[in-house]
C-alpha cells in the first residue's frame, strides 16, 4: 500500500509538470501568435502542435479510440502490474521498475487527459537537424513514456535471471 501511495503522488506531479508545460506552451507559443521559438538555432525550437493522433501523428483524427485504448492500457497495467514490473528481487530492481511504472503511468495520463479535454495533444519539443531532418514534436508526457520504455528495456537485460522468472 505504501508502494502504491508513493507511485500515485509521484504521478500527480508528474502529470502536474505536463500540465503546466502544456499550458505555457498554449499561453507563450499559440496565444501568443508566435508558434515557433527558435531555442537552438539549426537544432531546437519550441514549437505549437495541435496533434490529433499518436506517436509520430499516426492515427490522425482517431482522438476517442486513442482515448480508449490508453485506459484500456492503463487498467490492464493497473490490473497485472506483477506481470509488467518487478515487485520483488534486488533493491534497484525494484526501484528502476517503479520510476519505470509511475512514468509510464503519468505519460499515458497526462496525453489521455488533453485527448479527453481538449481532442488533441499538446505537443511543443521540436527537435531537428537544420531542415535535413525533422523529429517529430513531442510534450513532456511523451518523454515519460519514452524513458519508461527505456528503463523496462534495460531491466529486461540487467534484472537477474531468477528475478525476471519469478515475476
Amino acid at each position: 500500500m505504501k508502494h502504491a501511495l508513493k507511485v500515485i503522488v509521484a504521478v500527480l506531479h508528474l502529470l502536474l509538470v505536463d500540465a503546466i508545460t502544456k499550458e505555457l506552451a498554449i499561453h507563450y507559443l499559440w496565444k501568443s501568435g508566435v508558434e515557433t521559438v527558435s531555442v537552438i538555432p539549426g537544432f531546437f525550437n519550441l514549437t505549437y502542435v495541435e496533434n490529433r493522433g499518436c506517436a509520430w501523428g499516426m492515427f490522425q483524427g482517431h482522438v476517442w479510440p486513442l482515448a480508449l485504448f490508453a485506459i484500456l492500457v492503463t487498467a490492464l497495467l493497473v490490473w497485472r502490474r506483477r506481470d509488467f514490473f518487478f515487485l520483488q528481487g534486488p533493491s534497484w530492481c525494484v526501484k528502476t521498475s517503479a520510476l519505470a511504472e509511475t512514468f509510464l503511468y503519468a505519460g499515458i495520463i497526462g496525453n489521455l487527459i488533453d485527448r479527453l479535454w481538449r481532442g488533441y495533444v499538446v505537443d511543443f519539443l521540436d527537435i531537428h537537424w537544420d531542415e535535413a531532418y525533422h523529429f517529430p514534436c513531442f510534450n513532456v508526457a511523451d518523454i515519460l513514456i519514452t524513458c519508461s520504455a527505456a528503463l523496462l528495456i534495460f531491466l529486461s537485460f540487467k534484472a537477474p535471471k531468477s528475478v525476471k522468472k519469478a515475476g
